[in-house]
């Protein structure tokens, strides 16, 4: 052991969700340690790596890969970190360093609706949470204005203040998608997103890079870098490279201390009032299973069993179609708008709501592979790119997932380069799921032939992809027997453990998880606060 470092507040976890609890209290002068498994980067480094990666359709390629802080990764190989138990592949790709993994995110920061936390009440299906969306409202104002989000107000969820900045301006491609499914009835509307349409606290507004994933170039969209740095500039002292292990509690299970490897392998000590599991919803279970003692022979914050299970995510499936017109997708964010009219009703006690999102992703590097692949080269492969190009674009669902207990996250037997076990995952899709699929597949069509769509090109029925929206596995509820934290994320078992994420949400309803996992943060500091 190589000495004990002590604070009000330890945060394991230097996210956007880690990072704003970080500074909210360090601002109202709680000395604040946040310990980062992964190491530090800058935009510029950022950008240089992905400008310089034969991989530009791989969104991990520019991030760095530490091995003392391993992540999954799928693109080009399966690095078999997170171990797959099945049925079903749960591909998640995330990453470990100072910031986190809203380095590489779209920037959609959505709050739910208010019927998604009422689920089982209204559709006897999934989970109540333990509070309100009234409780919460005000916690989702204050972080839309630290974040900087524009967006729609037509978007079905009430609002006690405005956005703090207009939607960013429509592309093309999302304007003539709004004006030919209008005579339908369809509604397109900008995403919410934590975009600048404006200058923004210190940031310039969106120019239509059409880069958001893997990194915006300028910083015109909010990011977990930007959070770890304001923590910073609040006082909270951030270590890097620091990779928790285990989670020390005394004999009244009270927290005591977390204990951390370098990269090297040596250990350190670190004690606190309060600690705060902020890694992700992968991560944080790991650890608390780690943690594992005589008293807790389940891991710690587990007398419910529920550490881990209840994994949810935004299962997708796709159409890809070419428009009769040029829509030129390509220019400005990647995904702009979506068709909301399936977000909730009463269809929801059969089969899961769904949001229907239009990409405007340039189709460029897709469409070149296609193309060679069938052996057109020369002038004749420069017509069709141009043509397909302008005209080639997708719609996918963000569909909502049950809470299935059997959906977990568990150690593995695989161990990494500190010996420390991987996490592995137990996955599978239930009819709930498959029944939107398949309603998400009609509608599709019909928006299709409304753009005059050709060349119709479906995913795979039955094999969906992943949204990275990691949600569930430490979720709260009012019963200590069915959950691991109360409503304002305290432990059931330990009195002065805290977890934040998108982790200790009860359900996932049909947005994007990063909005709501920063409002009960941020709810949660104010009581964190209150008991030092």
């Amino acid at each position: 052991m190589n000495g004990t470092t002590s604070a009000d507040v330890v945060v394991i976890g230097s996210g956007i969700v880690g990072a704003t609890v970080a500074q909210r209290l360090a601002i109202q002068g709680v000395s604040v340690l946040i310990l980062e498994a992964g190491p530090r980067s800058d935009r510029g480094t950022i950008v240089a790596n992905f400008r310089n990666s034969p991989r530009k359709d791989d969104f991990m390629s520019p991030y760095p890969f530490s091995p003392w802080a391993p992540h999954p990764l799928y693109k080009p190989d399966d690095n078999g970190y997170l171990v797959q138990a099945g049925p079903y592949p749960y591909p998640a790709e995330y990453i470990r360093m100072v910031g986190g993994t809203t380095w590489h995110w779209a920037a959609q920061a959505w709050r739910v609706l208010p019927n998604d936390m009422r689920m089982k009440t209204l559709y006897g299906v999934g989970r109540d949470w333990p509070l309100s969306y009234e409780e919460l409202e005000p916690f989702y104002h204050e972080a839309e204005v630290k974040m900087g989000v524009s967006g729609s107000t037509k978007n079905g969820s009430p609002r006690g203040q405005p956005f703090p900045m207009p939607p960013v301006a429509e592309s093309w491609a999302q304007r003539r998608f709004r004006e030919r499914l209008a005579p339908a009835g369809y509604e397109v509307i900008e995403n919410t997103v934590a975009r600048n349409s404006r200058n923004y606290d210190g940031r310039p507004a969106c120019c239509g890079n059409n880069n958001c994933m893997p990194i915006c170039p300028i910083d015109a969209q909010y990011h977990g870098g930007l959070a770890a740095d304001s923590a910073e500039a609040a006082g909270a002292k951030l270590i890097a490279n620091a990779v928790v292990y285990r989670i020390e509690h005394d004999a009244k299970g009270r927290i005591a201390a977390v204990h951390y490897y370098d990269p090297d392998k040596k250990s350190y000590r670190v004690t606190g009032k309060i600690f705060i599991l902020a890694a992700n919803g992968i991560e944080s279970p790991k650890l608390l299973l780690l943690s594992a003692s005589d008293k807790y022979p389940k891991g710690l914050a587990n007398s419910s069993d529920t550490v881990g299970r209840h994994l949810m995510d935004h299962p997708s499936n796709k159409l890809t179609f070419d428009t009769e017109e040029a829509n030129w997708p390509g220019r400005g964010p990647m995904s702009p708008a979506s068709i909301n009219h399936l977000r909730d009703g009463a269809f929801r006690s059969d089969h899961a709501a769904f949001r229907i999102d239009i990409s405007d992703a340039s189709q460029v590097l897709a469409i070149t592979r296609e193309l060679i692949a069938k052996g057109v080269y020369g002038v004749d492969l420069e017509q069709q790119l141009r043509h397909r190009a302008a005209r080639q674009v997708s719609l996918k669902n963000v569909m909502e997932q049950l809470s299935l207990p059997q959906n977990r996250v568990v150690l593995s037997n695989r161990k990494d380069a500190l010996g420390i076990p991987t996490p592995q995952v137990h996955y599978e899709m239930d009819d709930y799921i498959h029944r939107g699929m398949a309603l998400a597949r009609i509608e599709y069509g019909k928006i299709a032939a409304l753009m005059g769509g050709s060349n119709l090109r479906y995913s795979d029925e039955g094999k969906y992809s992943n949204n990275q929206h990691i949600t569930g596995t430490l979720s709260m509820g009012g019963n200590p027997a069915e959950s691991v934290v109360d409503s304002y994320g305290r432990s059931h078992d330990h009195e002065n453990l805290f977890m934040a994420g998108t982790g200790i949400m009860s359900t996932s309803a049909t947005v994007n998880s990063t909005l709501t996992a920063v409002a009960l943060a941020l709810r949660s500091a104010e009581s964190i606060r209150a008991s030092l």
